[in-house]
């Protein structure tokens, strides 16, 4: 009891004694990224696969900037009508006195706590968020009047998310494993199940459906002609990774962004976690809102059109994925060249074309480069919580194209696969940044 009070007293002469500063505290951007950052290690945490997670970060972020587009309406647009399914979001009322920008933070983490997890998996981090407010002085009456706009805001957007049929492909039937020449199988060390075969079913936001756009046949199953395109892709990739530099291995290993990697030590297994793909470059768009000094709007504007670019590109790679059910180059050497064969990384259980990760980073580039601006050179820092040292982009494009090769030289893509990726990856980002109309 004497510590209660204490506490009390001392929040009562910090308050009494120091200027409110609350405006300043909440429309920091940097709260806006430690925020999703937040976020980023639950998602973690809680073993989602990339596809998952990028629902996650798409909901949290679009709630985040319902907020900011009502309380900023001469600056930016809501997203109702635009997005697929949307049709109304709760609205501020008129002599109610908020503060968007806490309300932003709280909207997002209701929704990016609940789109998947247990409600509640933010509390903590929300808590702190409202003992900000009552240190840094904001009105008893605006924290209230903030947190249960948030809260309205929230509730929408999970009304909106729950018929995105997510629940329904979560009974669906499991991929059929057979043993056709060229089509995917597990692959060692995990032998895991096909993730997400139905993926292709989850409504999209932007396109007009999963096969709106819809990618070129791969080339066809050939490990006997050695002038096929197929055998020459296989050479090719066995040859790379089997004479990887310094520098490709550590391209390989930057974007390798496995979320849940199976070590096997022996007898003993464990497994290794990193933000997965979506993750990471939620975390370039607070590098990149950064560098380029966007305020706090700005930066919850070019979240919330990434995670959007990102959510439909993961639809449109696992359409395709699961179109064409391709093997892993790792089944194909191991079953026709080299029995002894391993990638550089490990191979992410579902099929190889097209690749996920240039697909989504394409998009992504794009979008960001439609938020923040072209030729932004920044210095990615993203994995140096994983042991990773950094590396530096030109743009959010190079660093794109530097993930075609880094999937190839890690052994889990064919080239072509990583190529076309990137090609259809740049016209769903584009999609996204011509036809969503945000920033006025």
């Amino acid at each position: 009891m004497r510590s209660l009070l204490l506490t009390i007293v001392v929040t009562l002469i910090f308050t009494s004694c120091k200027k409110p500063d609350y405006k300043v505290y909440f429309s920091n951007p940097a709260l806006y990224s430690n925020t999703v950052h937040e976020l980023n290690g639950v998602v973690m945490g809680n073993n989602f696969t990339p596809v998952v997670a990028s629902r996650n970060y798409a909901y949290a972020t679009v709630a985040g900037y319902e907020v900011i587009a009502a309380g900023y309406p001469k600056q930016y647009q809501s997203l109702v009508g635009q997005l697929n399914g949307l049709q109304n979001v709760a609205k501020p009322a008129a002599n109610e006195t908020i503060n968007f920008e806490y309300a932003a933070l709280l909207a997002f983490c209701k929704v990016g706590e609940a789109v998947t997890f247990p409600e509640g998996s933010l509390k903590y981090y929300t808590d702190k968020l409202h003992e900000a407010a009552v240190l840094h002085g904001m009105p008893t009456e605006m924290i209230s009047s903030s947190e249960t706009y948030a809260k309205a805001v929230a509730m929408s957007i999970m009304a909106w998310s729950k018929k995105d049929n997510y629940l329904k492909t979560r009974s669906t039937t499991k991929f059929a494993i057979n043993d056709q020449p060229g089509r995917w199988v597990p692959t060692p060390p995990l032998y895991g199940e096909a993730v997400e075969p139905h993926w292709s079913e989850i409504r999209t936001m932007v396109m007009h459906s999963a096969k709106e756009y819809s990618v070129p046949m791969p080339p066809v199953f050939n490990v006997k002609d050695k002038s096929s395109k197929y055998y020459q892709e296989v050479i090719y990739i066995k040859n790379a990774v089997d004479s990887l530099t310094k520098d490709q291995a550590h391209m390989a290993d930057f974007w390798d962004d496995n979320p849940g990697k199976l070590n096997v030590k022996g007898h003993l297994t464990f497994i290794t976690k990193k933000f997965s793909p979506p993750g990471h470059w939620l975390s370039i768009t607070g590098i990149g809102a950064k560098k380029v000094n966007a305020d706090f709007n700005k930066t919850v504007y070019a979240y919330a059109k990434t995670a959007i670019a990102l959510f439909d590109a993961f639809i449109e790679s696992w359409t395709a994925k699961y179109t064409y059910n391709t093997a892993r180059p790792e089944t194909i050497i191991n079953g026709y060249f080299d029995a002894g064969w391993r990638p550089h990384l490990q191979t992410p259980p579902f099929p190889e074309y097209t690749c996920g990760h240039c697909t989504i980073s394409a998009a992504a580039a794009e979008a960001l480069t439609s938020a923040l601006g072209d030729n932004v050179a920044y210095t990615d820092t993203s994995e140096l919580e994983f042991g990773i040292k950094s590396r530096s982009y030109k743009s959010f494009r190079d660093a794109a194209n530097e993930n075609v090769w880094a999937r190839f030289y890690g052994g889990i893509h064919f080239h072509n696969s990583c190529v076309v990726s990137n090609q259809y990856g740049k016209i769903v980002g584009d999609s996204v940044a011509v036809k969503l109309v945000m920033k006025k």
